[in-house]
């Protein structure tokens, strides 16, 4: 039987080939994804982030390490490396994930990373100098939500 690490290495793994549906398997159908920008994110919107971040990454590169379990709990640091569509820039984003499984699958996940740090790379001169502020940083995570919304009816349209 598959470890709770072999399923977080099952999951970045997909992740690096874009394989968005692999990932979503990974999850369970009333799983908890949150971190700095997609927030508070349940059930099927989680394995829909991932489609729209693979179809929207032509450039993404992927790797893991660090990757830890200790019963019903695991962690992992991946790092990625893509351009920003927004703006056409390039982000190197270093991450720390903590998981929470249940039945063999991922029930909650929360990935950290420094929103400044990002807002710097994606957005240029404009993340310098406000990135911090909880305006920006409130900015990207409407356009981000709005991005995801638009995605899903998409999908949902067929």
């Amino acid at each position: 039987m598959p470890t709770h690490a072999d399923l977080i290495t099952r999951f970045y793994t997909a992740f690096g080939q874009r394989d968005a549906d692999t990932m979503a398997a990974c999850y369970t159908p009333e799983a908890h994804f949150s971190d700095p920008v997609f927030q508070h994110l349940r059930g099927a919107d989680v394995g829909g982030m991932w489609r729209m971040l693979c179809a929207r990454a032509t450039d993404l590169r992927v790797d893991f390490g660090e990757v830890t379990t200790n019963g019903d709990l695991g962690a992992a640091r991946w790092e990625a490396w893509y351009t920003y569509t927004g703006t056409g820039r390039p982000v190197h984003n270093v991450i720390r994930a903590a998981f929470r499984f249940e039945g063999g699958l991922i029930a909650g996940h929360v990935d950290s990373f420094d929103l400044y740090r990002w807002t710097r790379q994606a957005l240029g001169v404009k993340g310098v100098l406000l990135g911090w502020t909880p305006l920006v940083q409130g900015m990207v995570r409407r356009q981000a939500g709005a991005a995801l919304a638009r995605f899903l009816a998409k999908q949902a349209a067929g």
